[in-house]
């Protein structure tokens, strides 16, 4: 039996777990993301942790076939990394600085794009050889698989559906610099900037009038209650969502469309809601796409990321 790492590094938390072969989590736990100095820590962090585990277990370092990691910025093939603004990282070969920390190979990908691998391979898209997969939190992050591959794309931003857009009419620019992403109106930020703008566009009484911190999950809470301006918003997000995953499904074809991402906690009712949208919108040969909820939950970073190091050092 082989085994390794998977690695989800995140802006403030580095998610770790141990695996065999066959995809079983043996272990997991996180250190902090030290972003201090331009992220020089980040990776000797790492290193050091996965030694302390090693020597702590009492591994035979033969059996470990090398580690993975998903990283919140464009890779490329080779494992360079194309600026991690969060992170404060300019442009270098991770897979290379973290092989050299640790003595194991080093597998790197983009986070939304390794978290897809780890549910196309054990969650939401189990079963089946095309899918796309949509993170719809405080951004629009995705992955796509096509006939059982990761898209990486020619210079590691393969799939960044967040960034697609939809409306050529926004005046307020996303956070890329452009105007009228998907990321504007289908993240959770995007909802509840949609809810303030309606809500200081009308008198209408709602249960989200007043509310000092708004969140999301209050939009959904307020529409399940039969809130009529929380509803008005969420068909609004609907809409968006339906025409924004329509195009996406338009374009790959996918068998399923798995969605993840603290939105996506809103359950059924995000399904019901954006299905009737995406089949007025989506060409007629690939309706068929199926619409799930993403069954890992925050586990599907480091699932993915020990599926790319076992496709390219366990064979």
């Amino acid at each position: 039996m082989k085994y390794g790492f998977g690695i989800d590094l995140g802006g403030t938390t580095v998610k770790i777990a141990y695996f065999d072969e066959t995809g079983s989590m043996l272990e997991k736990w996180e250190i902090p993301t030290v972003t201090d100095n331009g992220g020089a820590q980040i990776l000797p962090d790492i290193a050091a942790s996965i030694r302390q585990y090693i020597d702590g277990s009492g591994i035979n370092e033969t059996a470990i076939l090398g580690l993975g990691i998903g990283v919140p910025g464009p890779v490329n093939a080779k494992g360079v990394v194309n600026k991690c603004v969060n992170l404060g990282w300019g442009v270098f070969n991770i897979s290379e600085t973290l092989q050299s920390l640790t003595g194991f190979p080093v597998k790197a990908g983009n986070d939304a794009n390794v978290a897809a691998l780890g549910e196309f391979w054990k969650g939401g898209g189990q079963g089946c050889e095309n899918m796309v997969f949509v993170t719809l939190g405080t951004g629009v992050g995705g992955g796509i698989v096509v006939e059982g591959q990761l898209l990486h794309g020619a210079h590691g931003s393969g799939a960044e559906i967040g960034h697609l857009v939809l409306n050529r009419d926004e005046t307020i620019p996303c956070n890329c610099g452009k105007y009228g992403c998907v990321e504007q109106y289908c993240s959770a930020t995007g909802i509840v900037r949609m809810a303030k703008l309606r809500l200081a566009a009308t008198d209408v009484p709602s249960a989200l009038r007043g509310l000092d911190n708004m969140t999301c999950k209050d939009i959904f809470d307020a529409g399940k209650a039969g809130d009529a301006l929380a509803l008005e918003v969420l068909d609004q997000f609907y809409n968006y969502a339906g025409e924004f995953l329509a195009n996406v499904c338009s374009t790959v074809n996918p068998e399923v469309v798995v969605i993840g991402g603290g939105v996506s906690k809103a359950g059924n009712m995000l399904i019901s809601g954006i299905e009737p949208y995406f089949h007025k919108y989506v060409f007629h040969a690939a309706s068929g796409a199926k619409f799930t909820l993403a069954s890992l939950g925050n586990d599907a970073g480091a699932y993915g990321a020990f599926k790319l190091a076992l496709d390219a050092f366990g064979k």
